[in-house]
């Protein structure tokens, strides 16, 4: 496979335990100059994990962080979330968004009015500071969809799995989507198909590592030198080189985030 430049990971978790063992020399290889990976942005998921995107952002100038409550967090909140999220956007100006946040009805027990109502507060809160969100949405199609009629938020539905008919409407409401490994997966006619009908300045690679690995590597740990398959596959679907594929979403990636 030939060799890419200028991938930019625009979703990743490297403070997951599956990187214990050699995150920060993977990292530092990986965000070093000459890198086929030019930069990437932690998806922050709670509390501790926006720490660590933080201090991965003041470590490396070509790293970035969002801050933002995963909805499978909902009821772990702090008792004033916003206040906390405020306090994150005052310690660094390389938090470049609000995320990761949404809904998720994946898991029965899950409280979906407490996760519509602290999606609420989060699309205020970066409307506030003029930042664009990082959206999760597992099967729960319909109310996201109605939140994001109500507020035009600025942002990316990340790991877009849904249908073209929606990814249309989405992009139709200013949004951008997110595509990793799951397009190179065998079973995943509806979001090529999707990916197929995003234009081309609206459209992101991620890897959601460690997750979502793609082929010939499903299965195993991620990380974002993995992002050159999702383009070749993108490429395919396109009709374009995976280097044009890259060069895209970075491009993208840079315009969403003001980078």
């Amino acid at each position: 496979m030939t060799e890419l430049v200028g991938i930019f990971d625009s979703h990743s978790h490297y403070d997951e335990p599956a990187f214990d063992a050699d995150r920060f020399g993977l990292l530092d290889d990986m965000l070093a100059e000459g890198s086929p990976v030019c930069g990437l942005i932690h998806a922050a998921t709670g509390v501790s994990s926006m720490e660590f995107g933080l201090s991965l952002a003041e470590r490396y100038p070509n790293a970035y962080a969002s801050v933002g409550f995963h909805p499978e967090f909902t009821d772990s909140l702090p008792d004033d979330p916003a206040a906390v999220l405020e306090d994150m956007l005052s310690r660094s100006d390389k938090i470049v968004a609000v995320g990761e946040v949404g809904l998720d009805y994946h898991f029965e027990g899950y409280d979906r009015d407490k996760q519509i109502s602290l999606l609420r507060c989060e699309i205020e809160l970066a409307q506030k500071y003029s930042l664009p969100l990082i959206f999760h949405c597992r099967e729960a199609t319909e109310d996201f969809m109605r939140l994001m009629r109500e507020y035009k938020p600025e942002g990316v539905v990340h790991c877009f799995s849904g249908s073209a008919e929606t990814a249309r409407e989405l992009v139709g409401l200013g949004l951008y989507l997110g595509f990793g490994g799951v397009l190179t997966f065998e079973n995943s006619k509806r979001v090529k198909k999707a990916f197929a009908d995003v234009p081309a300045d609206r459209f992101l690679l991620e890897t959601d590592c460690p997750y979502l690995a793609p082929v010939p590597f499903r299965g195993q740990r991620c990380d974002s030198y993995m992002i050159k398959y999702t383009a070749a596959c993108g490429a395919e679907i396109k009709g374009m080189t995976a280097q044009q594929i890259t060069d895209a979403a970075r491009e993208n990636t840079q315009r969403l985030f003001r980078l």
